[in-house]
């Protein structure tokens, strides 16, 4: 008779090798089905010699096995060590092909006919078999078989050019792995960070990148693949890098129909099948565990194998993750137990609804609880911050005047503008003063960015509230979701390079853009040259005059930086109009104005001085210094007080930088909206503070990454020089340096070279010394809007 076990085990990776080892010490009788002749085949496949991280840090481990933060070779070493030692039952070359029969009577059928009975299934089959690839369809090339996408040993290549796409953990190990066997190596990143990484990996890629050990390219993605080389799309335009091997590192998706067809279900948006909290699926008896349920970190994987066995004999111990969650949870009114908290919090948040409720308490580890009490601000106007709000209890309130107040009730978000723009708070929102107090979920950006990334739903929720607030900020306010159904569902997002142009002067008009990153000018040809006639920030439209007048177009607006926008289809917002009679009056008043303001710059000499001060740049500062010639004595006390606050180390240089007519550009940080400095620094060090400004905290290690990458030669490395005598010292009684000067840096041990930048005077309430000691007024701080607003009024 075949003997029936108590619990079957599919898949030997982290999940399911802890559970069998756990039921093996409690004497559970069980069986481990592998598929192939070795444990844990996603860890096998590691390339050789891979260091693995043992990640969350503070996270405690409850496994029978060990971990620990080791080469890939020393942690299998460990696990089939532990397995055999505990008297794991394995049976190897069971590749699991159907699960049929209830709880209590389970049959497990394998591929090579075998039959396996159990009264319950702990399914820890993993993601790994089922690789994303590149679609040739879209990618012309990609099945020319210079790609692959798994990496079993970097030492298989030698003096090779190498091209890694992907910005996750697989990818940076595999890119390094390759540089440090001498190949020339370019990772493909399709953002501006890493943010779906583990933070040691994060370190490591940027470390690589700084130490020119391997090359990045920043927000760029496979546009075709030839025959030895690659070809990418970059925000300057296509670029063809050299490539002998492509390694293509996507990520993985869950085998959906075979879990299915064993009793999971994926709720509408996710990628995951739903389990409940004590990991047990749909199907009663069936418990699916590890990355296929949402939690690809080893340390999780283990710590769910253990969990389980102990559910299904009736001893159930308490999640560490959960216990976590519990403390945070505490500051919500009300708050009873955490699986009614999650199950709150998903139902409240659409953001959410992508995600099982095991990533969601996943993705809360990273996240903070607020409650405010009526009144009290979750942000201030013009404060600077990137993270996401969630509101989850009570309502929140917009004062846009005394008399007019917006409210978000809950479910919804706020501050995307922040994480999507990088700009500084837009509005104050605060706890509505007519309710009972709110309670909020801070989401850090990257938390917020791997969220949107990893949840197709997450990503269609943003990018359509986002495009709802900048049609009710642009429009009306009174808009609903409802009036914008179709024109958001119809919405399109599209990536534009510096000097691209995203309408063309002549053109038909059929739709127009939202401007979600990055910054244009407008521009009208005018004999045989280009007129500047507007500068376009992030937040605005372009292209609606078109539509409203039924003409061609009648100017050309161009990306003056890297440009996110969103494409809106002219026929439904035409449609929009005709239908809501009041909101026509509104867009043609809009358009009147703006083409007002645009006949205002019909001063050749005003149009140029638009296109000088875009074309260095200032269109993604937030706070740029300009000088007008026409007023600079050329005394450099501007210079000098920036010298004298800063440790006698200036953050200026006055006579360096761009001139047109009477404007000036000198070299200090412009603050950019997306700071090119943060994007690659190991230690974290540049941050940007309530105010906006962006400045080097105490952790710089002096890489010069950050200087490296500054396009406007704004971040200086130096030492600092000694310490001189103070003002009234120096007045009474004389010394070598006056105010202004300073004796020669002398680099040390103690007095290391590290980055000097503007910090906008941080701390100093009266604002900036370049600009209150200049004796002329001519020296002005300012963002680009206000800038050429008074350039177009003469100032």
């Amino acid at each position: 008779m075949t003997e029936t076990y108590e619990i079957a085990i599919v898949g030997s990776g982290p999940a399911g090798a802890s559970a069998a080892t756990r039921a093996a010490k409690l004497g559970v009788s069980h069986v481990l089905l592998e598929r192939t002749d070795h444990l844990s085949d996603t860890i096998y496949k590691y390339q050789r010699g891979k260091y693995v991280m043992a990640t969350p840090d503070n996270l405690p481990l409850q496994s029978d096995l060990k971990f620990e933060a080791d080469t890939r070779e020393n942690i299998l070493g460990w696990w089939d060590e532990g397995t055999a030692g505990s008297g794991v039952n394995v049976m190897f070359n069971a590749e699991v092909t159907a699960i049929e029969g209830e709880k209590g009577d389970f049959t497990i059928r394998t591929a090579k006919g075998d039959s396996v009975k159990a009264r319950n299934v702990v399914l820890a089959i993993g993601l790994q078999g089922n690789l994303r690839k590149l679609d040739a369809r879209k990618i012309p090339g990609a099945d020319n078989g210079l790609t692959e996408y798994q990496l079993d040993d970097p030492r298989d290549y030698f003096d090779k050019d190498v091209v890694v796409i992907g910005a996750g953990d697989a990818a940076i190990e595999n890119a390094v792995a390759l540089a440090q066997a001498q190949n020339r190596v370019t990772i493909v990143n399709r953002s501006r960070e890493f943010s779906r990484a583990k933070s040691g990996n994060i370190s490591l890629i940027l470390t690589a990148i700084k130490d020119e050990l391997l090359e990045c390219a920043y927000n760029a993605e496979p546009a075709r693949v030839e025959e030895r080389a690659i070809v990418l799309k970059t925000p300057e335009g296509e670029r063809v890098v050299p490539a002998d091997r492509v390694v293509a590192r996507l990520g993985a998706m869950a085998p959906r129909a075979f879990v299915e067809a064993v009793g999971g279900v994926f709720e509408e948006g996710a990628d995951v099948p739903r389990v409940s909290e004590s990991y047990e699926a749909d199907r009663p008896g069936v418990y699916i565990i590890g990355a296929l349920a949402g939690y690809p970190l080893i340390k999780h994987c283990m710590n769910q194998g253990y969990e389980v066995i102990h559910t299904i004999i009736g001893d159930p111990v308490e999640s560490i993750i959960r216990k976590e969650l519990a403390k945070k949870f505490q500051v919500i009114p009300g708050y009873r137990d955490v699986q009614s908290m999650l199950e709150r919090i998903k139902d409240a948040v659409p953001l959410f609804q992508g995600l099982t409720l095991l990533q969601l308490s996943e993705f809360l580890l990273d996240a903070e609880v607020h409650f405010k009490k009526p009144g009290e601000p979750f942000m201030k106007k013009d404060e600077a911050g990137d993270s996401l709000f969630v509101i989850h209890e009570g309502s929140v309130e917009i004062p846009v005047t005394a008399e007019k107040i917006f409210r978000l009730e809950k479910g919804a978000f706020f501050g995307e503008m922040g994480l999507i723009m990088g700009r500084r708070r837009t509005a104050t929102v605060q706890a509505d003063r007519n309710g009972a107090g709110a309670v909020c979920i801070e989401i850090p950006r990257t938390a917020a960015l791997k969220l949107i990334a990893s949840s197709p739903v997450a990503k269609q929720v943003m990018d359509e509230t986002a495009i709802l607030r900048q049609l009710q900020t642009f429009l009306s306010p009174e808009l609903t979701r409802d009036d914008l159904t179709e024109l958001i569902a119809a919405a399109e997002t599209k990536k534009f390079g510096r000097g691209e142009a995203l309408i063309k002067e002549g053109e038909e008009g059929d739709s127009l853009f939202v401007i979600r990153s990055g910054s244009c000018t407008v521009s009208k040809r005018v004999g045989s040259s280009d007129v500047v006639l507007a500068y376009v920030p992030a937040g605005k439209f372009v292209g609606e005059m078109a539509l409203l007048t039924r003409q061609v177009r009648s100017a050309t607006v161009r990306a003056t930086v890297p440009v996110e926008a969103v494409q809106l289809d002219g026929a439904l917002f035409r449609s929009l109009l005709d239908g809501k009679p009041k909101l026509r009056a509104i867009v043609d008043r809009v358009a009147r104005e703006r083409e007002e303001g645009n006949q205002k710059v019909s001063d050749d000499e005003l149009s140029k001085k638009i296109e000088f001060l875009t074309s260095v740049g200032l269109g993604e500062a937030t706070n740029a210094i300009v000088i007008d010639e026409g007023l600079c004595v050329r005394c450099d006390y501007c210079e000098k007080a920036c010298a004298e606050t800063h440790g006698g180390v200036s953050r200026l240089d006055r006579a360096a930088g761009p001139t047109y007519a009477n404007i000036h550009v000198p070299i200090s940080c412009r603050h950019c909206e997306q700071p090119h400095c943060m994007a690659d620094c190991p230690p974290n060090a540049l941050q940007r503070d309530a105010k906006g400004a962006v400045y080097v905290n105490e952790t710089c290690i002096g890489c010069g990454n950050c200087a490296r990458n500054c396009p406007y030669d704004a971040i200086k490395l130096s030492a600092l020089p000694p310490p001189k005598s103070g003002l009234f010292s120096w007045l009474l009684f004389g010394g070598k340096y006056g105010p202004g000067e300073a004796g020669k840096a002398k680099k040390s041990k103690e007095n290391k070279e590290l980055a000097r930048k503007c910090d906008l005077c941080a701390g100093d309430d009266a604002g900036p010394a370049c600009v209150r000691a200049c004796p002329t007024g001519a020296v002005v701080r300012m963002g680009p809007e206000e800038l050429f607003q008074r350039i177009r009024e003469g100032a």
